[in-house]
């Protein structure tokens, strides 16, 4: 038990120390500019070199974390959807051939946790927010947020589906940002710059390890599929389809809000008619 600490706090060490060597660009080019380009000393400068603290701090735990619950724990999901023995309820049950179809329950989790970790996303939250308040409330903040996350959970089912069929990544990347390009043209002009910094929002600090993750194991696991031909991509897939999912939700709101006033319009000059006839 003594001994397995020890080892913890001699790996966290060397996580705290590549921690700083990659913080340190950042440091030094906050410090450069404020002090030989503005040429003004650093406000408030007990509490920068505490918040500085905090963050070495909070990104090698983030790290550590990483390493030892999330990677492995989507190899390790990966490793039991895939397993025939669960696919086939019994290996008495396998033939030796796997459909894609086999695999629903990879698809089913893969949906589910691309949805999830999206809802947890806290650059999602802040990019949320930050858009209910500069559009005045027009943009809802969990309206923003399902739409994301339900093209993040399209986008990696669609993605695990692809490594498990093995077709090429690229046929359905160049479908996706065509299906963009067309929905551009069509989406009310001021969700379009919003939607595309939501495909990056999403490929932040909670998403990435498990979808990473869960992309490895599953190449690993599944017969004929190369980690590293086949592992990747599901990024690529979890950045894409969120474009989508905002200017479709925003489409779909610009049309239920114009048929709404639609009606209310039809309302009003029927009961503005109504009265004349009575007036008469």
């Amino acid at each position: 038990m003594m001994s397995a600490l020890i080892q913890w706090f001699l790996d966290f060490g060397g996580v705290i120390l590549s921690t700083i060597r990659d913080v340190l660009p950042i440091i030094v080019i906050l410090l450069g500019f404020q002090l030989f380009v503005l040429r003004k000393p650093i406000p408030n400068l007990r509490r920068v070199i505490i918040g500085f603290a905090y963050v070495l701090v909070g990104l090698a735990l983030f790290l550590q974390g990483l390493e030892q619950a999330l990677f492995p724990l989507g190899r390790l999901m990966a490793e039991q959807l895939t397993d025939p023995a669960f696919i086939y309820h019994g290996l008495e049950n396998f033939s030796g051939t796997i459909h894609w179809s086999d695999y629903y329950w990879v698809y089913i989790f893969a949906v589910a946790i691309g949805f999830s970790t999206t809802i947890a996303e806290p650059s999602l939250m802040a990019v949320a927010i930050k858009a209910n308040q500069v559009s005045g409330g027009s943009i809802g903040v969990w309206g923003l947020r399902i739409a994301v996350a339900i093209g993040v959970a399209v986008g990696i089912g669609l993605g695990t589906f692809r490594i498990v069929t093995g077709y090429p990544l690229h046929w359905f990347i160049i479908s996706g940002y065509f299906v963009v390009v067309i929905q551009t043209f069509y989406a009310p002009r001021q969700i379009v710059p919003l939607a595309y910094d939501s495909g990056g929002v999403t490929t932040s600090t909670v998403t990435v390890p498990l979808v990473a993750a869960l992309g490895l194991g599953l190449a690993e696991t599944v017969p004929g599929r190369s980690p590293l031909m086949d592992g990747f991509g599901l990024i690529a897939f979890a950045s894409l389809f969120p474009i989508i999912s905002v200017m479709a939700y925003a489409q779909i709101s610009e049309i239920i809000n114009s048929r709404k006033n639609a009606k209310d319009k039809a309302e009003a000059e029927a009961e503005k008619s109504a009265k004349i006839n009575l007036m008469r």
